[in-house]
């Protein structure tokens, strides 16, 4: 997936897919955190369709290795098996909530398989969740590997 940034669009409104924000779409610290644990725990637990409701449509990936993927790219990597989440854990998280956006920073350590080989990531990450329609969904996650 290639992405084009347009400045433009970086002074505009964030685009909540189409959805009109209302005091109901708010999010919290604690859903977010919430939704990042039913993250977590579907990858680890090979659960396609909690992904598949659960990530939206427009999720932007940024793997540590500096990889980037699209929605459909994300779950098929896991899918297939190229990549197997066994562990995902986090620590240190901050969240930073903007009406209906939540961003997550914060530490992780993860175990890994990727094309057979086993690791486990250090690293540092946001996550950030959005809530429409009442739904909670993943829009966004950027990883760098954490300083030793």
């Amino acid at each position: 997936m290639k992405l084009m940034i347009d400045a433009s669009a970086c002074r505009a409104a964030p685009d909540l897919g189409g959805a009109t924000a209302s005091p109901a779409d708010a999010i919290t610290a604690e859903e977010a955190l919430k939704a990042e644990d039913a993250r977590y725990a579907a990858q680890t637990g090979g659960d396609f369709a909690a992904m598949e409701r659960m990530f939206g449509d427009d999720l932007v990936y940024v793997h540590s290795s500096g990889d980037l993927d699209d929605k459909t790219g994300f779950i098929e990597l896991q899918r297939s098996r190229t990549v197997i989440y066994r562990t995902m854990r986090r620590s240190e998280a901050k969240v930073r909530v903007y009406g209906p956006v939540a961003i997550i920073t914060a530490r992780g350590k993860f175990d890994v398989t990727v094309k057979g080989e086993q690791s486990t990531a250090d690293i540092l990450f946001h996550s950030i969740w959005v809530k429409r329609g009442g739904a909670v969904q993943f829009i966004s996650w950027h990883a760098v590997a954490a300083a030793k």
